[in-house]
């Protein structure tokens, strides 16, 4: 399984600039923590967008597992004022809540261990988000990636979309959170919550913490049908992504149908034979071996042959997940259970913070 590795966001971003290497250890970082660490607080969160793909599990949700059991306050959040920056119907929307919910309790996440919760819910979330974006500048929410990648996309984007790192911000800051998982494509969002937190507290007096970077191990997995690409909930080729509810039929289905290329061998080498090395990825992760291990077991096979190996230590691991989604899905009153007592929790936590937010600013 990957653990994170803590370190420091400005040094990483620099750091992910200059290399592109997936074996790189980041800014000299050791890639595990062999020791838990004895205090803090995590927090992340996901949109209720669908069925949790491959790359989730690997990426994020993974880890999201391992970080319950190494930190004493854990909390994770199903972001649906997130969500809403894209069109989204309502009853869909609903559904897919509950269904995230399952998601993650069937892919590991103890209630008991983690507050799981919906963003929404907490209504503190929306008003620390206003009061951190009027010290935000627009120029600083201009330059973020993902708001030029998205409204280049659709010419033009929403206000949320263009606002929505500020409520990330809050979503992180509201809890006094200490550490957060973060992918590549988001370590420039997290120093902004870091920054805010500084311009905050040099403005008002000390009250968030430093914000602490988790990366994640895991090389990201990629679309099997554009290994140039990741692997994506919003990819409009069915072929290109797995999700943790596919029948093993369509797992063997999609594997199958993987982009390759002409060497009958299977080697790792991601800039000259991406798509293999996306194999290789996908059954090292799922098998829990190393890279090095995966191509051992795949010498003296072809692409054809090594692809069916690849199905089978994707099945063996998303099977039971499947099955527990399933399971709970057929209980909905359990599932909403589960979410109001990690909403009521949130709450009791993020009460406190906002009421000496809203002392310091002049509010009260």
């Amino acid at each position: 399984m990957a653990l994170p590795v803590r370190t420091n966001l400005r040094h990483v971003f620099r750091f992910i600039q200059k290399i592109n290497s997936p074996k790189r250890s980041l800014c000299g970082a050791c890639t595990e923590n062999k020791e838990p660490p004895g205090g803090g607080r995590v927090f992340s969160g996901i949109q209720p967008t669908g069925v949790p793909h491959l790359g989730n599990y690997l990426g994020a949700l993974e880890n999201w597992v391992s970080l319950q059991n190494q930190y004493p306050s854990v909390l994770y959040s199903i972001v649906d004022l997130h969500s809403i920056t894209q069109p989204q119907d309502p009853a869909q929307l609903r559904s897919n809540i509950v269904d995230m919910a399952a998601s993650l309790l069937a892919c590991g996440i103890d209630p008991e261990r983690a507050i799981l919760f919906q963003q929404s819910q907490v209504s503190e979330h929306a008003e620390l988000s206003w009061i951190l974006g009027c010290l935000t500048s627009m120029p600083r929410l201009r330059h973020l990636p993902q708001w030029k990648m998205k409204s280049k996309q659709k010419n033009e984007g929403s206000v949320g979309l263009y606002t929505y790192p500020v409520l990330q911000a809050a979503d992180i800051l509201l809890y006094k959170s200490t550490h957060v998982p973060v992918g590549e494509d988001q370590v420039q969002h997290l120093e902004l919550a870091q920054d805010l937190a500084r311009i905050f507290n040099n403005r008002y007096g000390d009250l968030f913490p430093e914000l602490c970077a988790l990366m994640s191990s895991t090389r990201k997995i990629k679309s099997l049908r554009d290994p140039s690409a990741k692997m994506s909930k919003s990819d409009p080729q069915t072929m290109a992504t797995i999700t943790i509810t596919d029948s093993p039929d369509d797992i063997a289905l999609k594997v199958r149908r993987a982009v390759t290329d002409f060497t009958s061998g299977v080697t790792f080498d991601p800039e000259t034979r991406p798509g293999v090395s996306n194999l290789v990825t996908i059954h090292a992760a799922m098998a829990m071996i190393s890279v090095e291990e995966a191509v051992s077991e795949a010498r003296g096979l072809d692409t054809g042959a090594y692809k069916k190996l690849v199905a089978e230590a994707v099945i063996q691991r998303l099977t039971p997940i499947r099955e527990e989604i399933e399971r709970l899905r057929s209980d909905r009153a359990h599932l909403e259970r589960v979410l109001a007592q990690g909403t009521q929790r949130a709450r009791e936590l993020a009460a406190p913070v906002l009421r000496e937010v809203r002392q310091r600013v002049g509010f009260c």
